[in-house]
C-alpha cells in the first residue's frame, strides 16, 4: 500500500514538473537569442563615422582596431575629421553642434556630403572595394570634453541654447529624432562621449555624465515613443569607466551592465590625457561589432514588433533591476513614410492615444480600441465599432498636445479592413490647436478589397477639404499645422449605420507616389504578417445627405462630425 502511494506520488510529481515546464516555455517573455543576428552583413555595407581625435585613435589599426574590424565584418568605412566638409562642419562635433548637422538651415547640404562621402580622413586599413551608392549607416560621436556637463542628473529636457547641460543635451537628442524619423532608409548610431579622467572632473560633473549617458542608452527612445529601428545607441562612455562595465551581446542578451564603480575613465592615456588608451578602445571594438550587426539586421530586415531585452542598471546594493523591454517596430509599408501610428500599444508622442466621441443626445454607440487578433502587420490594429442612429455621428480620433508639421508627406496612407463593402465613412484631419480646431474632411466608402483582405488607402492633402459647417468651406488642408486625425461615421438617411472597420499602419504618403489601380483582392492576414496588398487609391463618395444637408451632426448640425473644442472634453472616451 505504501509502495503504491509512493509510486503515485512520484508519478504526480513528475506530471506536475512536466506541466510546469510546459507552461513556462509557453509563457510570453523577452526575445530569445535566435531573434538577434550578431553576424556580419552578407554584402558590403557603406558606413561613415563622424568623429575627432578619439575616434581617430579608435579606428587606428595599432590602437583600437575599429576600422580593421569593421572591414572584417563587411562594412566599407569612410570617416570625417577636423576640417572636413562644407563650411568645415567636421570641426564641430560637440553635442551642441548636432542640430547644425541634422536640423539647421544648411543641414541638407551637410548631410548630402555625409551620405556621399567615400574617402578616409584617418589612418586605418580599408581592404574592401567601394560597393557604390550612399552611406547607409551614420555613426556620430562627441569627444570627452562633452562629459563636462553641467546641471543635475535628473534634469528634464529643456532648450538652453548652446549650454552643455543635462537638460539641453536631452532636448537636443529629442529634437534630432524629428530628422531621423524622416529617413528610415538610414541607420543612425549614437556613440556616447567618452568619460573624463579623475584629475579633470569633479564627482558632481561626473555623476551628470553618468546620468545623461544612462538616459541616452536606456531611456531616450523609449520616453520619446520613437517607433522605428533606424536609431540605436552604443555606450562607449560606460565601457571605459570600469573593466566590469559593458554594453555588449552576451549569452543571447544585450547587456548594459554598470557596476558600482566610478563615473570617470578607467582607461586614460595618462593622468593628464583623457583620450582612451589602446586597451579601452580595443575593449570597445570587441563589444561594439556584434551590437552593430544586431542593429543593422534589426533595421534592414524591418522585422515585426518584438522585444529586445537590455540588462538594466543595477539598483542600490548592486542587484540588477528588472529587464527593460524595448519595442522594435517595422518600417512603413511600400509607398509610405513618416509613421503616425503602427498600433503597437504605445500611444504616439504628444498624444493621449486614440479616443472616441459620439452624440450623447442620441442612442449612438462608438468604440475604438486595439485588436490583437486581426492586423495587417505587427501585433495589433485599431478596431472601430460604430452603431450610429440616423441624423447622428461618431468619431475615433488621435489629437496632439502640440501642433505637428507633416509637410514631409503628400497625404495620409493606411491599411483598411472592413466587415462589409460600401460602408461610408470619412477621413478627417485637423489644423490649428486643441482650443480652436479646423476640420477637413474626405468622404469615401469601404472597397470590396477591404472585405477579403487589407486595402491600401491613400488620401492626398488636396482631397481633404474644409468642412461645410465651418468657415472657408472647401479650402484644402494645411499639413504644416496638424492638430489631429480621425475616422468619422454618420447615421444613414433613415436608419442606423452599424458595422466594424479595422485600420493599421497609419503613415504619411511618400511625395510623388502614384498608386496603381487594384488588380486583385488580398487575403486577410493574421497579426504579424508582412505580406503587402496591392496599393490602391481611396474611393471617394459624394457627401451623404439628410434632408438636403450633409449627414454630419443631424439636420441642425449643432456640432461637427469631428467633435472639437471644450465641449468635446466632457464626452471623451479614452481607449488606453
Amino acid at each position: 500500500m505504501n509502495r503504491t502511494r509512493a509510486s503515485k506520488s512520484v508519478l504526480f510529481l513528475s506530471l506536475f514538473v512536466i506541466i510546469l515546464l510546459t507552461i513556462t516555455l509557453l509563457q510570453p517573455g523577452p526575445a530569445r537569442a535566435q531573434e538577434y543576428n550578431p553576424n556580419p552583413p552578407e554584402a558590403a555595407v557603406k558606413l561613415i563615422f563622424i568623429h575627432h581625435s578619439t575616434g581617430e585613435a579608435w579606428l587606428a589599426d595599432e590602437h583600437g582596431g575599429l576600422g580593421l574590424a569593421l572591414g572584417q565584418n563587411n562594412y566599407f568605412v569612410s570617416d570625417t575629421n577636423y576640417g572636413w566638409g562644407p563650411d568645415s562642419i567636421g570641426d564641430r562635433t560637440d553635442i551642441v553642434n548636432w542640430p547644425e548637422w541634422f536640423r539647421g538651415p544648411e543641414s541638407a547640404r551637410y548631410l548630402e556630403a555625409v551620405f556621399n562621402e567615400s574617402e578616409q580622413h584617418s589612418s586605418y586599413t580599408r581592404s574592401l572595394p567601394d560597393p557604390g551608392g550612399e552611406n547607409e549607416i551614420i555613426l556620430f560621436k562627441s569627444c570627452f570634453p562633452n562629459s563636462n556637463i553641467e546641471g543635475s542628473p535628473t534634469d528634464p529636457p529643456e532648450s538652453q541654447g548652446d549650454a552643455l547641460t543635462v537638460s539641453n543635451a536631452k532636448f537636443i537628442y529629442n529634437d534630432l529624432l524629428n530628422y531621423f524619423r524622416t529617413r528610415p532608409d538610414k541607420l543612425f548610431i549614437v556613440i556616447t562621449a567618452p568619460p573624463l579622467g579623475d584629475a579633470n572632473t569633479s564627482p558632481e560633473i561626473a555623476a551628470n555624465a553618468r546620468a545623461f549617458n544612462n538616459w541616452l542608452t536606456d531611456d531616450w527612445l523609449r520616453e520619446a515613443n520613437y517607433p522605428y529601428p533606424n536609431v540605436a545607441v552604443f555606450d562607449f562612455y560606460n565601457i571605459l569607466t570600469d573593466p566590469a562595465n559593458h554594453h555588449r551581446f552576451n549569452n543571447g542578451m544585450i547587456e548594459h551592465i554598470i557596476e558600482q564603480g566610478g563615473n570617470t575613465s578607467y582607461y586614460p592615456s595618462d593622468p593628464s590625457d583623457d583620450h582612451p588608451n589602446a586597451a579601452g578602445d580595443q575593449k570597445a571594438t570587441e563589444e561594439f561589432l556584434p551590437l552593430l550587426n544586431i542593429f543593422y539586421h534589426r533595421w534592414k530586415t524591418g522585422a515585426p514588433v518584438q522585444v529586445f531585452p537590455t540588462q538594466a542598471i543595477p539598483t542600490e546594493g548592486g542587484q540588477p533591476a528588472p529587464t527593460d523591454i524595448i519595442p522594435i517596430v517595422v518600417p512603413p509599408p511600400g509607398g509610405a513614410i513618416g509613421g503616425i501610428d503602427n498600433f503597437d500599444g504605445v500611444p504616439p508622442a504628444e498624444s493621449n492615444g486614440w479616443e472616441f466621441y459620439f452624440d450623447p443626445a442620441t442612442n449612438t454607440a462608438m468604440q475604438c480600441a486595439p485588436n490583437t487578433t486581426t492586423a495587417y502587420n505587427g501585433p495589433a490594429s485599431l478596431q472601430i465599432n460604430f452603431d450610429v442612429v440616423a441624423g447622428s455621428w461618431g468619431t475615433c480620433g488621435l489629437y496632439y498636445h502640440t501642433v505637428q508639421d507633416w509637410r514631409s508627406g503628400a497625404g495620409l496612407s493606411f491599411f483598411l479592413h472592413a466587415d462589409q463593402a460600401g460602408r461610408t465613412f470619412s477621413v478627417n484631419a485637423y489644423s490649428g490647436t486643441t482650443e480652436s480646431l479646423e476640420t477637413y474632411v474626405y468622404y469615401m466608402e469601404t472597397p470590396e478589397e477591404s472585405v477579403s483582405g487589407w486595402a491600401s488607402i491613400n488620401v492626398p492633402w488636396d482631397q481633404l477639404l474644409r468642412a461645410e459647417w465651418e468657415s472657408d468651406q472647401h479650402n484644402p488642408f494645411d499639413p504644416s499645422r496638424v492638430a489631429g486625425v480621425s475616422f468619422g461615421f454618420d447615421g444613414l438617411a433613415d436608419s442606423r449605420h452599424t458595422g466594424t472597420v479595422w485600420v493599421d499602419e497609419l503613415h504619411l504618403i511618400e511625395p510623388g507616389l502614384i498608386a496603381p489601380a487594384p488588380t486583385s483582392a488580398v487575403e486577410t492576414q493574421p497579426a504579424g504578417s508582412q505580406e503587402q496588398p496591392t496599393l490602391m487609391p481611396a474611393t471617394p463618395v459624394a457627401q451623404p445627405e439628410t434632408e438636403g444637408k450633409p449627414q454630419v451632426c443631424g439636420v441642425a448640425m449643432a456640432l461637427p462630425m469631428a467633435l472639437v473644442g471644450a465641449a468635446a472634453l466632457s464626452r471623451r472616451r479614452r481607449t488606453h
